[in-house]
């Protein structure tokens, strides 16, 4: 009975731990690059994996660079071959941690994540805003920021460069469930 007892609770008690992890596959990061009133030059990934740890804030996100879809596809083949070597470098990730992460509600809670962020090869420090709101036993993600791509060594011929935003807005929104 003792060990019944003992095998009983170890499995409610992983399963608790367990459900302190949340994920998804299916993510979705946008970026757009546009300069007003010219061409549009943005982008939607629909694939983008994220893991959150809501006991430690320990986050882990990761977009397949061939993931984004663009409306014209020679840019999205520009995109990948010519701007992101996405062949090369066939990921962006960010490893990090959500600081002084609470309990997660359904109200709009805004927290610092500060991680390491890796496009096109190289890694940088960042500090972006998240936005976190529990609802139905999911948990809604998103963040907004703005990277620049000469801080990522990506190269824009000196033809088109009037036509890319020297900083790109990046927009994140993941619904997260436990896993």
């Amino acid at each position: 009975m003792k060990k019944l007892l003992i095998i009983a609770l170890s499995l409610l008690l992983g399963e608790a731990l367990l459900a302190q992890k949340m994920m998804t596959r299916d993510g979705e990061i946008k970026f757009d690059a546009s300069m007003p009133n010219l061409v549009e030059i943005a982008a939607t990934n629909k694939t983008a994996s994220c893991i959150l740890d809501t006991s430690t804030g320990d986050l882990a996100t990761l977009a397949l660079v061939k993931s984004f879809k663009f409306k014209s596809p020679l840019m999205e083949e520009h995109f990948n071959e010519n701007y992101m070597e996405s062949s090369k470098y066939p990921k962006a990730t960010f490893k990090g941690k959500i600081l002084s992460l609470g309990k997660i509600d359904k109200n709009k809670s805004t927290y610092d994540a500060e991680g390491d962020l890796t496009i096109h090869g190289v890694t940088k420090k960042v500090k972006i805003k998240v936005s976190l709101v529990q609802n139905a036993g999911k948990v809604n993600m998103t963040s907004n920021f703005t990277v620049k791509a000469k801080d990522y060594n990506i190269d824009i011929p000196n033809l088109v460069k009037e036509n890319f935003a020297e900083n790109i807005k990046v927009s994140l929104n993941f619904d997260l469930e436990g896993k």
